[in-house]
């Protein structure tokens, strides 16, 4: 699942793929937004950690759950 992630006063977003789910996600946001400044953490797909202070966050945008295929999808 692809996640991005808008920074304040950063021009360009992280975009992140992970393997949670989107309601992992959300749930991770949700924990790290009700501790008194915390941070949200998130591991991509490589193993790599991105850790943003939430007072930092500007938006958080989680994609779809389910793969799409890669290459052209008609039929013969």
């Amino acid at each position: 699942m692809e996640i991005k992630i808008g920074v304040r006063s950063v021009h360009r977003e992280l975009i992140v793929e992970t393997d949670l789910t989107a309601d992992q996600v959300e749930e991770e946001i949700r924990n790290a937004l009700s501790v008194d400044r915390g941070v949200f953490a998130i591991t991509d797909v490589k193993g790599r950690r991105v850790i943003v202070p939430v007072t930092a966050l500007g938006f958080l945008e989680i994609g779809e759950d389910e793969s799409r295929p890669v290459g052209f999808g008609g039929t013969l």
